[in-house]
This record gives C-alpha cells, structure tokens and sequence, in this order.
C-alpha cells in the first residue's frame, strides 16, 4: 500500500499535505498576466527538457553495437537526436515534477518584481 506506514500516519500526511493548497503561489498567481504565467509555464518545461536530456545523454554514452543505432559514424548525431525528442516529450508530459519547482519559483519571483 503506497504512503501507508506501521502507524497509518505517512498516508496521512501526504493527503493532507496534497489537498493543502500553497497559498504563497496563489497570492503570485494573481499578480502575474496569463500570459506571463503561459511563458514561464513554457520555459520550466524547457529547462526540464534541457536538463532530461542531460541525463539521458549520460544514459546513453556506452551503448556500442547493434540495434537500432548500430556502430556507424553517424550514431552520436542520430542519438543526440532521439533523446533530445525523449526529453522534449518527457517533460512535456508531465516529466520528473522539476517544471512545477521551477514554474513556482518563477511566478514568485515575477510577483515580488510586480509588487
């Protein structure tokens, strides 16, 4: 049973936790245009594009051989690629949950500009 514990208290807690709303952000949320708030939603989702890519990358620097990227002079190029679109679909999904941290920050850091 996930977030459940010996004492029932972890299950809880993230509920209580999840339906608490993060007051901070609405009060930002209010100050920043919808279109702001649509461009900084974008480029969160951008950064946590760049940094999927990063490490799946990483991921990816050892494979050698057959498959689908064989051993030709061409692999790394095709390779960069194809995670590069991994990571672009990843995030744009709903990715690892780095984009909602960084889309708060942002919004906060706009309104504190706005105030």
């Amino acid at each position: 049973m996930q977030g459940a514990s010996i004492s029932g208290t972890t299950s809880y807690a993230k509920t209580s936790q999840a339906s608490r709303q993060d007051q901070l952000l609405t009060d930002a949320l209010a100050k920043v245009s919808p279109e702001t708030q649509k461009t900084l939603r974008g480029k969160a989702q951008d950064f946590e594009a760049v940094f999927l890519n990063s490490m799946f990358s990483q991921m990816t620097t050892g494979i050698k051989g057959d498959g689908p990227f064989g051993d030709t002079p061409g692999t790394g190029v095709w390779r960069s690629m194809l995670t590069e679109q991994y990571s672009k679909s990843f995030a744009k999904s709903g990715g690892v949950g780095i984009s909602n941290d960084v889309f708060r920050t942002l919004i906060l850091q706009q309104a504190n500009r706005a105030a």
